[in-house]
């Protein structure tokens, strides 16, 4: 498995999973919202641009393959 591969899998976790403590302790309003639900919805959107990247990747993979 490639490299970018892991790494664009692990982003939407870290995103979501692993900087929660972190910006937990920031307390602004951004575009109406609280900082943390600000940042998940936010992570949405990663999670997309991930997931479509993915998918590019392997839509080049079986294309060769064919």
């Amino acid at each position: 498995m490639k490299p970018i591969k892991v790494i664009l899998t692990l982003i939407p976790f870290i995103w979501t999973i692993g900087m929660i403590p972190f910006v937990n302790r920031v307390h602004p309003i951004v575009m109406g919202l609280p900082f943390l639900a600000f940042w998940l919805i936010a992570g949405v959107f990663v999670a997309f641009f991930c997931i479509k990247a993915l998918y590019a990747i392997d839509s080049k993979n079986i294309n060769e393959a064919e």
